[in-house]
């Protein structure tokens, strides 16, 4: 199976566009969070999803915590798919899921420790996929992606064995080390923002190395 790829923090039509010349599966449009590179406008989040063609996913990544106000944010935005980066309560993601039915819902687990496995079972049954990250949601000042760190691999590859939905690995990945991470973690796709980029900008040579290295550790899993 194909690894997927996303790209997020993207910050203009522009990017967007070098992003899927180079075969990225979806990009992230980062709203208003509490700390992170990578926020933009929700009128700028609106112009850049009206541009991306199916079947490229158009994320947009909320800190909001409420199914009303988060499906209100998708309204004000136009975009395919909602990544919720808070661990929200389960009533509040059922709810989403009522309101959204034709929205795809990504649903972030910050991994911490191994309380990651209770989360995904808490979400499975309102969520379309996962994403793992290494965010720290617990902090005066939450940190909800964007860290440039890594976790705990091992944590994640329970989490990809026991759920029901796919999940993608985010958490400071790069072209060096995203080989060693889909082979470890055999994710359904990866998402990066930082390690594609050069000085805040979408880095082209970065961004080939970062899909080569994915195409290559794809190559190296499907031999005997």
């Amino acid at each position: 199976m194909r690894t997927r790829v996303k790209i997020c923090c993207i910050a203009s039509p522009a990017e967007a566009r070098l992003a899927i010349a180079h075969g990225t599966d979806a990009i992230g449009l980062v709203g208003a969070m509490p700390s992170g590179p990578g926020p933009i406008d929700d009128a700028t989040i609106a112009d850049i999803a009206a541009t991306v063609p199916p079947p490229v996913a158009s994320v947009l990544l909320t800190s909001r915590r409420d199914a009303a106000t988060i499906a209100a944010h998708v309204a004000d935005t136009g975009v395919s798919t909602v990544q919720i980066v808070s661990h929200i309560e389960p009533e509040q993601s059922a709810r989403l899921r009522a309101l959204l039915p034709a929205t795809r819902i990504i649903q972030v687990i910050h991994v911490e420790d191994s309380t990651a496995l209770g989360l995904m079972r808490a979400y499975q049954d309102h969520v379309h996929a996962f994403l793992l990250d290494s965010g720290r949601p617990g902090l005066d000042i939450a940190e909800l992606g964007g860290t440039g760190r890594t976790h705990d691999w091992t944590i994640s590859q329970e989490v990809v064995q026991q759920s029901p939905r796919p999940v993608f690995l985010a958490g400071g990945l790069t072209p060096e080390n995203v080989g060693e991470a889909i082979a470890t973690v055999r994710p359904f796709g990866v998402d990066l923002c930082t390690g594609v980029r050069r000085d805040g900008h979408l880095d082209p040579g970065r961004l080939t190395d970062f899909l080569k290295a994915v195409r290559n550790a794809d190559a190296r899993s499907r031999r005997p």
